[in-house]
């Protein structure tokens, strides 16, 4: 065989490993979901609703995501998404719930993003910051509702089937994992425009690595210059002796 029939055949057989590859991830790719999909309970967490376009003849023209009224959440605020008009609905709840806050009437049921265009081949992310996240539950289900140009609506909240497969249509969840015994409402870690703060155990404990490091940098200052003047006193002794020699 020569070597071009093997490099034909080797060729053929990547591509075909790479389509099979390509194939079976795409089904998981094209649903809508929630990254990161953990958080933990009783915090503040930010979240992005990643929305792709299914479709090849047609763009996404509207997203509308449903939060639970059976565990509500307090504080929810939306980040702009250039080209798209957002809208929170806030109503009153099917029967208050009483948490470790105080009772819950009212919360966010419902956010709309729409006006904008997801077209074929792209997706779009939607973040959201919220709280508090309910210590009663591992996991919240936001149902989806995803408007095509040409009229189809695909409603994304189907359950896990019985046997434990995914869905045609999953609902995207946000599985909630215990505390680790941070700060519970520190939404710091959640929220990009929260202030980073330093404690004064912390400030004090960077003293001694920053003078170390001064330290470090003026020791090295000093020995570079007294190199600097050895090698200019080899230089002239070496042009006195020279001197000295031819005289």
């Amino acid at each position: 065989m020569s070597l071009s029939s093997v490099c034909r055949r080797a060729a053929a057989v990547t591509a075909g490993a790479l389509a099979l590859t390509v194939g079976l991830a795409l089904p998981a790719l094209a649903h809508v979901s929630i990254n990161p999909g953990t958080a933990e309970q009783g915090g503040f967490t930010k979240v992005a609703f990643r929305v792709p376009n299914e479709r090849d003849n047609a763009s996404t023209e509207k997203v509308e995501v449903a939060f639970p009224t059976d565990h509500p959440l307090p504080f929810v605020s939306v980040k702009p998404v250039p080209g798209w008009d957002v809208k929170v609905v806030t109503g009153k709840l099917p029967k208050p719930v009483t948490t470790e806050y105080g009772e819950i009437t009212e919360a966010v049921t419902k956010v709309t993003w729409s006006g904008g265009k997801i077209g074929p081949g792209q997706f779009q992310e939607f973040e959201v910051s919220m709280g508090m996240l309910p210590k009663d539950t591992d996991e919240l289900a936001f149902p989806t509702t995803q408007s095509y140009t040409g009229g189809e609506v695909v409603k994304w909240a189907d359950e896990p089937k019985a046997d434990g497969s995914e869905a045609d249509h999953p609902v995207p969840t946000l599985k909630l994992t215990p505390s680790t015994g941070g700060d519970e409402h520190g939404a710091a870690a959640a929220s990009p425009s929260a202030p980073a703060t330093v404690t004064a155990h912390e400030s004090e404990a960077a003293k001694p690595a920053a003078q170390a490091s001064s330290s470090d940098g003026t020791a090295r200052l000093l020995g570079g210059a007294g190199l600097l003047i050895g090698i200019v006193g080899v230089v002239v002794g070496v042009l006195g002796l020279r001197r000295g020699r031819a005289s």
